[in-house]
């Protein structure tokens, strides 16, 4: 697909510095009132992707929404403003979990979306801020997105995906591990003629993210203590 012919796609599926430079100059309701900076996500997925997907491909397009989409959810307070979804229709799911509308995943947040109440984590106890603040402490690096490919395309898009993050920082009171700790998950997206969502499913192993990152055991909160974090969490 040539330049000329990606820039009539619809906004939303393309390049996502692309969408962020067209909201400069719109009245957008941003968390924190701050246009997010994607810079350092760039170069992780410049430098870490394993694929490279050519412009203007299905895959290329897929990935670009479905980064919109986690642009608007994490960073557009007001889900009227969100650009990649059908206004009053979309809903999204996590292994085969409750439907949640926009609102409801703007408020949550898309860790708490992901996670359901288990050992390590609580979602029910956790608000978007809280969820946010302990997974960047835990990947301070970041922990970016990637499409690795699409079984079918629209109106029924499934495609398989990737997360991944360097744990270099702790995990509530566990300890990090240094690893890199990667998730891949399948999802199918229900979409319009025009590419907008009308439905997400996502399915991935998130008992298995959590084993990963509470494999470093605890650490020792003792103040005199010099000895190192345990490593005998039943997990590791």
């Amino acid at each position: 697909m040539s330049a000329p012919e990606i820039n009539q796609l619809p906004l939303w599926v393309q390049d996502r510095d692309t969408v962020l430079d067209s909201s400069k100059s719109a009245d957008i309701q941003w968390r924190n009132d701050t246009i997010p900076d994607y810079t350092r996500s760039n170069h992780n997925l410049a430098t870490e992707s394993v694929c490279n997907h050519l412009t203007g491909s299905l895959e290329s397009i897929v990935q670009n929404l479905v980064r919109t989409f986690e642009l608007e959810a994490s960073c557009k307070t007001n889900p009227q403003q969100w650009l990649s979804v059908v206004q009053g229709k979309f809903r999204a799911s996590t292994n085969g979990g409750k439907q949640l509308t926009a609102e409801e995943l703007g408020k949550l947040g898309t860790y708490n979306a992901f996670m359901p109440d288990s050992e390590f984590y609580k979602s029910s106890e956790e608000s978007f801020e809280s969820s946010h603040k302990i997974f960047h402490s835990s990947f301070p690096k970041g922990f970016p997105w990637e499409l690795l490919e699409v079984y079918s395309g629209p109106p029924v898009v499934t495609f398989k995906w990737r997360h991944w993050g360097h744990f270099n920082g702790a995990y509530k009171d566990f300890a990090p591990t240094g690893e890199t700790i990667e998730i891949i998950g399948i999802s199918v997206a229900k979409v319009t003629d025009d590419l907008k969502i009308i439905a997400i499913e996502h399915y991935f192993d998130n008992s298995q993210f959590l084993q990963r990152l509470t494999a470093g055991g605890k650490l020792d909160s003792s103040p005199d203590s010099t000895s190192s974090p345990a490593n005998g969490c039943p997990f590791g």
